[in-house]
């Protein structure tokens, strides 16, 4: 009994925090002295502006000074009209806005620029944060024409999300009075036409044309797309609040009471926490969630938001650090980026922080039973679809204690399908990763077949027939492919020769992926490999079996192939996740076969 009793004292004090969690408007207040050090700095140096070894003007961000004007708007309207250091700061501001006007600065970049110019006209700065031969050239530059055909309203060269923010910044132009609302009004006829053909019939828009790439920002673009309709005060239609409640669903269900985010999908690192600020922010303040759910889902991003704070700013660095320590992003996040990746996080808590004040939790402590709420309130398992048809997408999550688990299965399209986060893997923070930028060189999780005519293949693009059940006191899910997919080009090539079943069985306490393998005809392999990069530490090998002595993962056992050895990692780049470096590389192999029997490979993760 008294064993039992230390068991459950041990169990509620992993799942409480370490110390209360603060107000979310009080920790974003931190935001603030941080943009007023990058303030001060950019005034100091200019063009010639310095962040951790990085000369932010002379790098490829194109995003860059729209990025600044919002980030320095926002801390000029956060100051009190009668602050002593108002008058000085907008003519610092007028200086850097005349510094920003002529440089390159597209799309996104444009958006920020005019929702900066935006706010300040509200609150009756503007006049005075911009000079007016300033203006006027913003005003000439700071245009949707700039990637949008005037002549039929369809996109430059770009994937069609960009809609969206075409219309953001038409509308808010016609809020300055530089042009009427037509335009606004039909890029937002694009841009709902266009989430309603890609986002089919479950709400979730694909990234791709048709190619079945989900992720974070597919959950997230029902937020986003609310948040220009607010932003520019519009009301927001039934449909989408419709969509917001399922985005909310799928972010409570992968809710974690330490703050982590999202862990499937490319350009993660905070991007995949501060998402779920976005989506459940929005979410309360336009009411789509219940009384209960509102107060744990502003106790998650209280804490989220606490987590940028304590784990992804640094303050050696005066600056977020998605690069060093072991973490690694794609190229499009490079630290190339730096100073814009600082000025949009900030502005991400701060827009969020405002909209759950105006929901009403201002000043509020947030409940400190999170963890318990979330293993009381949200399913242990949930099935979210996004496509169903010739390919099946879909994300399995799994709730095991506070382990949340999030089975994706989709395609990663043309450019990513070969990189690790997305392949249909359990990913779950501090046990499985995808790398990013990984490439199949090292495929994690997912045996590569090299077959003797030298062709790479591996099991990611091709799902169909998804299905789930329960099992016991777990979770299976299974799916088929025809094909697999061979490795080398730009979009994933159908392989006929060989087929896979996959199944899951998603248990407490382990995980274990089954792949049945047939050849439609005989096939000589010269290699079957499967590789983890784990954060476990203290490999120990007996056969094919792994053991670790330290961290959460606490063994890893492979079937059907030969052999396994288990080498450390070091602080190698190849095995880095977007929060931290990988300890030890488990690699498999199997040795040359000839493949006419079905060939079944297994793992199991026990955690």
């Amino acid at each position: 009994m008294r064993h039992l009793v230390v068991l459950f004292a041990a169990a509620l004090l992993q799942a409480a925090p370490a110390h209360a969690t603060a107000p979310l408007d009080s920790t974003v207040e931190q935001a603030y002295p941080q943009l007023e050090w990058l303030f001060q700095k950019l005034v100091a140096e200019g063009e010639n502006f310095t962040l951790g070894g990085k000369e932010a003007f002379r790098t490829k961000d194109k995003y860059l000074p729209g990025k600044v004007a919002a980030g320095l708007a926002d801390l000029l309207v956060h100051l009190p009209p009668d602050d002593p250091r108002l008058p000085a700061m907008l003519r610092d501001y007028a200086r850097l806005a005349d510094l920003t006007v002529g440089m390159d600065n597209e799309t996104w970049g444009i958006y920020y620029y005019m929702g900066a110019l935006h706010r300040l006209n509200k609150a009756g700065l503007l006049q005075r944060a911009v000079r007016p031969d300033t203006l006027a050239a913003l005003r000439q530059r700071l245009d949707w024409r700039s990637f949008v055909r005037e002549s039929d309203f369809t996109l430059s060269s770009l994937p069609t999300n960009y809609y969206g923010v075409a219309f953001s910044i038409a509308r808010l132009r016609a809020l300055m009075g530089w042009e009427d609302t037509r335009a606004s009004e039909v890029l937002l006829d694009k841009m709902m036409k266009h989430y309603a053909a890609y986002s089919g019939d479950f709400g979730f828009s694909d990234e791709t044309d048709g190619h079945g790439r989900f992720d974070r920002y597919s959950i997230l673009l029902s937020a986003e797309i609310c948040e220009r309709f607010l932003e520019t005060g519009m009301e927001v239609p039934a449909e989408l609040k419709a969509l917001l409640r399922k985005s909310a669903d799928v972010a409570l269900n992968s809710a974690s009471a330490d703050g982590t985010g999202f862990t499937m999908g490319r350009s993660l690192g905070p991007y995949g926490e501060t998402a779920m600020l976005e989506i459940l922010s929005t979410a309360a303040y336009l009411g789509v969630l219940s009384a209960e759910e509102k107060e744990y889902a502003y106790a998650y991003s209280a804490r989220i938001a606490e987590r940028y704070m304590r784990f992804w700013y640094q303050p050696e660095l005066r600056s977020v650090d998605l690069w060093g320590g072991g973490r690694r992003t794609d190229a499009y996040r490079g630290n190339y980026r730096i100073l814009g990746e600082n000025f949009s996080l900030l502005h991400q808590l701060i827009v969020t922080s405002d909209l759950w004040s105006r929901a009403g939790m201002a000043g509020r402590a947030p409940r400190e039973d999170l963890a318990q709420w979330l293993q009381r309130a949200r399913p242990k398992f949930s099935l979210t679809r996004f496509a169903q048809g010739r390919y099946d997408r879909a994300l399995a999550t799994w709730r095991d204690g506070d382990h949340v688990f999030s089975l994706s299965m989709v395609n990663g399209g043309p450019g990513m399908h070969a990189h690790s986060p997305y392949y249909p893997l359990s990913f779950s923070h501090s046990i499985v990763s995808g790398i990013a930028d990984s490439g199949a060189a090292r495929p994690q999780l997912l045996p590569k077949f090299t077959l003797a005519d030298g062709s790479e293949l591996i099991a990611t693009a091709f799902i169909q027939d998804i299905q789930a059940r329960a099992s016991g006191a777990g979770q299976i899910v299974s799916y088929r492919q025809d094909a697999l997919t061979r490795l080398g080009q730009d979009l994933p090539q159908k392989d006929p020769r060989i087929r896979v079943d996959t199944e899951y069985a998603l248990m407490p306490g382990a995980i274990t992926r089954t792949d049945r393998y047939t050849a439609v005809v005989p096939v000589e392999v010269a290699d079957v490999t499967l590789e983890f990069a784990s954060f476990s530490r203290g490999a120990t090998a007996a056969g094919t079996a792994i053991g670790f002595a330290e961290g959460t993962v606490r063994s890893f056992d492979v079937k059907g192939l030969a052999s396994c050895q288990a080498l450390p990692a070091g602080d190698s780049p190849d095995y880095r996740a977007p929060y931290g470096q990988m300890h030890t590389v488990v690699r498999c192999a199997s040795g040359a076969i000839s493949l006419r029997e079905p060939l079944v490979v297994s793992w199991t993760i026990r955690y």
